[in-house]
Protein backbone atom coordinates (compact mmCIF):
# COMPACT_ATOMS: atom_id res chain seq x y z
CA UNK A 1 0.00 0.00 0.00
CA UNK A 2 1.44 3.05 -1.03
CA UNK A 3 -0.46 6.39 1.06
CA UNK A 4 0.31 9.92 0.15
CA UNK A 5 0.12 12.96 2.18
CA UNK A 6 0.18 16.54 1.27
CA UNK A 7 3.26 18.46 3.14
CA UNK A 8 4.27 22.03 3.70
CA UNK A 9 6.83 23.33 6.13
CA UNK A 10 6.95 19.41 7.32
CA UNK A 11 3.39 19.25 8.14
CA UNK A 12 0.53 17.42 6.48
CA UNK A 13 -0.93 20.33 4.15
CA UNK A 14 -4.31 21.12 4.90
CA UNK A 15 -5.01 22.41 1.21
CA UNK A 16 -4.59 19.49 -0.97
CA UNK A 17 -3.32 21.58 -4.51
CA UNK A 18 -1.04 24.18 -2.31
CA UNK A 19 1.63 21.71 -1.10
CA UNK A 20 4.95 21.80 -1.29
CA UNK A 21 5.98 18.42 -2.08
CA UNK A 22 4.22 14.88 -1.35
CA UNK A 23 5.47 12.44 1.00
CA UNK A 24 4.71 8.84 -0.06
CA UNK A 25 4.78 6.15 2.22
CA UNK A 26 5.09 2.56 1.23
CA UNK A 27 3.64 0.70 4.10
CA UNK A 28 3.08 -3.02 4.39
CA UNK A 29 -0.38 -4.09 4.37
CA UNK A 30 0.58 -7.27 6.59
CA UNK A 31 2.10 -5.82 9.05
CA UNK A 32 1.27 -2.29 8.98
CA UNK A 33 4.65 -0.67 9.14
CA UNK A 34 6.40 1.93 7.08
CA UNK A 35 8.66 0.45 4.68
CA UNK A 36 10.27 2.91 2.54
CA UNK A 37 8.93 7.41 2.96
CA UNK A 38 9.84 9.30 -0.38
CA UNK A 39 8.95 12.58 -1.34
CA UNK A 40 7.90 13.86 -4.40
CA UNK A 41 7.36 17.91 -5.52
CA UNK A 42 4.26 17.97 -7.47
CA UNK A 43 3.69 19.22 -10.83
CA UNK A 44 2.15 22.78 -11.00
CA UNK A 45 -1.59 22.91 -9.74
CA UNK A 46 -4.44 22.62 -12.62
CA UNK A 47 -7.37 20.29 -12.39
CA UNK A 48 -7.18 16.46 -12.79
CA UNK A 49 -3.32 16.74 -12.98
CA UNK A 50 -2.37 15.88 -9.14
CA UNK A 51 -5.37 12.96 -8.89
CA UNK A 52 -3.55 11.54 -12.32
CA UNK A 53 0.47 11.64 -11.21
CA UNK A 54 -0.56 10.08 -7.92
CA UNK A 55 -1.72 7.38 -9.20
CA UNK A 56 0.71 6.98 -11.76
CA UNK A 57 3.37 7.28 -8.46
CA UNK A 58 1.27 4.15 -7.51
CA UNK A 59 -0.62 5.69 -4.02
CA UNK A 60 -4.14 3.57 -2.95
CA UNK A 61 -4.59 6.41 -0.49
CA UNK A 62 -4.62 10.17 0.00
CA UNK A 63 -4.77 11.49 4.05
CA UNK A 64 -5.31 15.37 3.44
CA UNK A 65 -6.83 17.64 5.39
CA UNK A 66 -9.08 19.38 2.53
CA UNK A 67 -9.55 18.33 -1.00
CA UNK A 68 -12.33 19.54 -3.65
CA UNK A 69 -15.29 17.45 -4.76
CA UNK A 70 -13.92 17.10 -8.47
CA UNK A 71 -10.43 15.64 -7.40
CA UNK A 72 -12.20 13.18 -4.82
CA UNK A 73 -14.52 12.28 -7.38
CA UNK A 74 -10.93 11.25 -10.00
CA UNK A 75 -9.35 9.31 -7.14
CA UNK A 76 -12.27 7.36 -6.65
CA UNK A 77 -12.78 6.49 -10.19
CA UNK A 78 -9.60 5.19 -10.13
CA UNK A 79 -10.06 3.04 -7.06
CA UNK A 80 -7.97 5.63 -4.59
CA UNK A 81 -8.97 6.34 -1.48
CA UNK A 82 -9.43 9.24 0.20
CA UNK A 83 -9.40 10.72 3.26
CA UNK A 84 -10.19 14.55 3.91
CA UNK A 85 -10.10 16.26 7.55
CA UNK A 86 -6.93 15.24 8.43
CA UNK A 87 -4.68 17.40 11.24
CA UNK A 88 -2.06 19.74 10.41
CA UNK A 89 0.62 17.11 12.07
CA UNK A 90 3.78 15.86 11.49
CA UNK A 91 2.83 12.83 8.56
CA UNK A 92 4.27 10.33 10.25
CA UNK A 93 2.40 10.73 12.93
CA UNK A 94 -0.66 11.19 10.76
CA UNK A 95 0.17 8.01 9.03
CA UNK A 96 0.99 6.03 11.94
CA UNK A 97 -2.49 7.01 13.44
CA UNK A 98 -4.20 5.73 10.26
CA UNK A 99 -2.39 2.48 10.69
CA UNK A 100 -3.45 1.74 13.86
CA UNK A 101 -7.16 2.87 13.39
CA UNK A 102 -7.09 6.25 15.96
CA UNK A 103 -6.95 8.59 13.16
CA UNK A 104 -9.75 10.86 13.70
CA UNK A 105 -10.95 12.88 10.20
CA UNK A 106 -12.42 16.07 10.75
CA UNK A 107 -14.38 18.03 8.27
CA UNK A 108 -13.07 18.82 4.50
CA UNK A 109 -11.67 22.16 4.96
CA UNK A 110 -12.05 22.68 0.96
CA UNK A 111 -14.75 23.59 -0.29
CA UNK A 112 -14.95 23.86 -4.02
Amino acid sequence: MKIAIPTANGKLCMHFGHCEIFTIYDVCDKDKVIKSVQTNVPPAHEPGVLPKWLGELGANVIIAGGMGSRAQQLFAENGVKVVTGAPAENPESVIKAYLDGSLVPGANVCDH
